[in-house]
């Protein structure tokens, strides 16, 4: 396809600018020099614009406001077939889609905000004997396992959809929560929760996040917000339920009526999710990682994996930072968990709504600043203060434990709803799920040491946890600095793009 300028044939214009509409990535807004080609002037008009992410050649720079650049390949996306390319941004099938994604991340991401109170109870009972690291081992392994086997989940719902992972994993997760009731060694928990519970949640999140995507463009941060937050819900209902029913029924029991609750949920996902284009068998399912060639979804990538890195040391530890502060009562040590929760509900969704009206990568870079400033001005403050003879530096400890746990909480919410648009945006929609499992399989290996390297500094620094909040600042630091480079390689340096 040639570029020169071709004059101001009607015609032409109004072809390009009926093709350049059909687009299978989020929107982005761009602007064009007065002195452009007519042709690129009408495609300027246009609300979003499409690149062809599986080959990661063709890419959209915007250097200033002053160049635009495109590869051919780029152009021949408009061959694609409307049925392909059309987004439904509705309508009752799309929202039942939402309603099972949100039914099953209830379990999958619901049991990993819950990870917390595991790791506080069991420390405390079946596995005292066991120093913080090796602890952190078995829930380091289920996050890792989490993300990592979507390698292959992700290819597998591009080419078959989501019914039988979804059922697979339903039936691993419901396993692990009955199997879990009879543990008491450590090789028992790592068999269960780590690797169980991991294989399981991945075989339900990948393709319940992947499939909301197949109906929403313009509402895709805003569907995905919601989809997620029932993650935060369950991780809500499950702490403070199981905080109640262990010492009124027991661990055994806690866990199996957590499994009963997990069974309806899943019957809702399995019913629910569906994608919207059908199976293609003659796919391969093999990853391609030819897609890291562009520089953007590169550094995207490592931006996901320090945040991920940072993410679950909060998650993991806040309730072991509470208790040890003697600040705080167990009790409410415990509940503390549900806080963070209940910001991250509002987290998901607010984000994921104002993204679709200032742009995704944006959103996403306001929430990592409100990441790594409450980490490092509440959360430091109160890991270096010891409590003292009077009642002030206690209450002082109380007071930025319970603010911090509510505004990371709501701040870090769009860590999981905000990652899956941002991805979308810089790929094509028949390889989403191929984009997303991709990263996050990068992504998993810093979720497998991120908890055991926490537990390792609160040992180095006598059971203190101002380490492991250093720890979390920095990663969320260097995750927005690559978040930033990442939009830049996109959209510019120019703060006013919406990208």
């Amino acid at each position: 396809m040639s570029h020169e300028d071709k004059g101001g044939t009607p015609g032409l214009i109004y072809e390009h600018v009926d093709l350049a509409r059909v687009n299978t990535i989020p929107s982005v807004e761009f602007a064009i020099p007065p002195s452009a080609p007519t042709e690129l002037q009408a495609i300027s008009r246009c609300h979003s614009v499409r690149s062809r992410g599986n080959d990661a050649q063709a890419q959209l720079e915007v250097n200033e406001g002053e160049k635009v650049s495109s590869t051919d390949e780029e152009a021949q996306s408009v061959m694609f077939t409307s049925d392909e390319v059309s987004y439904p941004e509705g309508g009752l099938q799309a929202w039942l889609v939402v309603l099972g994604s949100f039914s099953g991340t209830v379990v999958a991401f619901g049991m990993m905000n819950t990870i917390g109170i595991f790791h506080q109870y069991i420390s405390e009972h079946q596995l005292k004997d066991y120093n913080e690291s090796t602890i952190g081992w078995i829930f380091g392994v289920y996050v890792f396992l989490s993300f990592f086997c979507g390698i292959q989940i992700g290819p597998v719902f591009d080419s078959h959809g989501p019914r039988l992972l979804i059922l697979a994993g339903s039936i691993l997760m419901i396993a692990t929560m009955m199997l879990l009731s009879i543990c008491t060694q450590f090789w028992h928990f790592m068999l269960v929760f780590g690797v169980l519970g991991g294989l399981g949640t991945s075989l339900i999140f990948t393709p319940a996040i992947s499939a909301v995507g197949h109906f929403f463009l313009e509402k895709r941060g805003n569907a995905t917000g919601i989809a997620a937050a029932g993650g935060s819900l369950g991780g809500i209902i499950f702490p403070l339920m199981l905080q109640r029913l262990f010492p009124l029924v027991g661990f055994a029991w806690a866990t199996r009526i957590m499994g009963f609750i997990f069974i309806f949920c899943c019957a809702l996902a399995v019913a629910l999710i569906r994608s919207r284009l059908p199976p293609k068998p003659g796919k391969s399912v093999m990853p391609d990682l030819r897609i890291f060639r562009n520089r953007s979804y590169l550094l995207l990538t490592i931006g996901i994996y320090f945040m991920e890195w940072g993410l679950f040391v909060p998650i993991t530890y806040i309730t072991s930072f509470a208790v040890s502060t003697q600040s705080l009562s167990s009790s409410f040590s415990y509940q503390l968990i549900a806080i963070m929760n209940a910001g991250s509900c509002i987290g998901r969704w607010a984000p994921g709504y104002i993204a679709d009206k200032l742009g995704r990568f944006n959103s996403m870079i306001g929430a990592l600043v409100l990441c790594a400033a409450t980490t490092v001005t509440l959360w430091l403050p109160a890991s270096i203060l010891e409590p003292g003879p009077s009642a002030d530096a206690a209450t002082t400890i109380k007071a930025l434990a319970i603010v911090y746990t509510l505004i990371f909480g709501f701040a870090s919410g769009s860590n999981i709803s905000l990652t899956p648009v941002c991805v979308g945006q810089l790929c094509d929609t028949n390889d989403y799920g191929r984009y997303y499992a991709t990263c996050y399989t990068v992504v998993s290996f810093g979720t497998l040491t991120g908890i055991p390297i926490a537990g390792s500094l609160v040992q180095a620094a006598n059971r203190r946890f101002w380490g492991v909040v250093i720890w979390t600042g920095l990663c969320y630091m260097m995750s927005l600095g690559c978040f930033i480079l990442s939009r830049a390689c996109v959209a510019g340096w120019r703060l006013g793009v919406k990208f």
